[in-house]
């Protein structure tokens, strides 16, 4: 069934509509947040999203223990791993009465291309793929730039090893190489069999992560593999695509039993990075370092230009084609989004 295509009118009016029924329910949220504060409500105390519910959100406090708490009106909009004040509630809900700083965010763009966070205070991006779908070093690279300028440090996980075989085995190997020969962390596993999953148990320990990639890399199985119990819906590959099925919908915060938490969030196609800039993407291509700056000249955009240090070190072989091709197409993806 081919896209349906909206008017601007009619985009106009969907997004009016939307503001109403999103004004509404501010003001019937406003009013209960009223009410609660001239009740019965506890002394403040921190505590930390887990999940977010419309306009509320589900708090854990530092006993464990759950509440579901309504937001004050003046408050930003409140995400999945945010550290919060709250008041219990003696009865029923709670409020939230502040938010602490964040150290780090994870953004995506919402429908109309606005970047929103959807997971706060991560220290871990485990940018996940799999044989199949096949892997593309461009959206890994899209990955790796923002978790650079996140500054959230990655791990990059291949998922169904268990699937290499004769075929994509050499493509698998070079792809890996590069990454290797980069010294970015690197795990190959299998939440099918079994396959290192200790290793990967390990590596989360003690850190607040978040899984990303394609849909249908395996990202709810790994969860329920590392999660027993929790029973992440997983969704098959579309046999007319080969592209997975987005299962998770909404973002929430889980605990390891031996320390760190996984925040499971909805699946991501393409990692938006319509709020970086250039040198934020050659900040995110960390083999570039050596030679930024030292370009004949000062604004050279490293394509065609005489005396360009990273055309003559990708000439060298220091600098891998791929990665070179990958820079320049993230490039000229920011240039397109600029224009809308």
């Amino acid at each position: 069934m081919a896209k349906r295509h909206l008017t601007r009118r009619q985009s106009w009016r969907i997004e009016k509509i939307q503001t109403e029924r999103a004004a509404r329910a501010e003001k019937r949220e406003s009013k209960l947040v009223d009410e609660l504060e001239g009740g019965d409500l506890g002394p403040e105390q921190q505590g930390q999203v887990i999940a977010h519910f419309g306009v509320q959100v589900e708090v854990e406090d530092g006993e464990g223990r759950l509440q579901r708490c309504h937001l004050r009106a003046n408050l930003p909009t409140l995400v999945t791993g945010d550290q919060v004040v709250f008041r219990s509630g003696i009865q029923g809900n709670g409020v939230i009465v502040a938010q602490l700083p964040r150290h780090s965010e994870i953004c995506r763009p919402d429908m109309r291309g606005q970047l929103k966070p959807v997971a706060a205070n991560v220290d871990r991006l485990v940018i996940v793929f799999a044989p199949l779908p096949t892997p593309h070093a461009n959206l890994i690279d899209r990955y790796l730039v923002a978790a650079e300028h996140a500054g959230i440090q990655p791990l990059l996980l291949l998922n169904k090893a268990d699937l290499i075989d004769e075929h994509n085995g050499p493509a698998l190997d070079e792809l890996l190489g590069i990454y290797r020969e980069l010294d970015y962390p690197l795990l190959e596993v299998s939440a099918h069999n079994g396959l290192s999953m200790d290793q990967l148990k390990s590596a989360l320990d003690e850190h607040v992560s978040v899984f990303v990639g394609q849909s249908g890399v395996g990202k709810s199985s790994l969860v329920n593999a590392l999660l027993p119990g929790v029973d992440t819906r997983v969704g098959p590959l579309s046999e007319l695509t080969n592209k997975g099925t987005h299962t998770t919908t909404t973002a929430r915060l889980f605990h390891f039993p031996d320390g760190g938490d996984l925040i499971d969030s909805p699946g991501i196609r393409e990692f938006g990075l319509s709020h970086v800039s250039r040198d934020d993407v050659e900040a995110g291509f960390k083999e570039f370092g050596d030679y930024l700056g030292h370009c004949r000249f000062r604004d050279c955009k490293h394509e065609r230009e005489p005396g360009c240090a990273l055309l003559a070190a990708l000439e060298r072989g220091d600098i891998h084609p791929q990665r070179m091709a990958s820079y320049r197409h993230i490039l000229a993806s920011l240039e397109g989004e600029s224009r809308y």
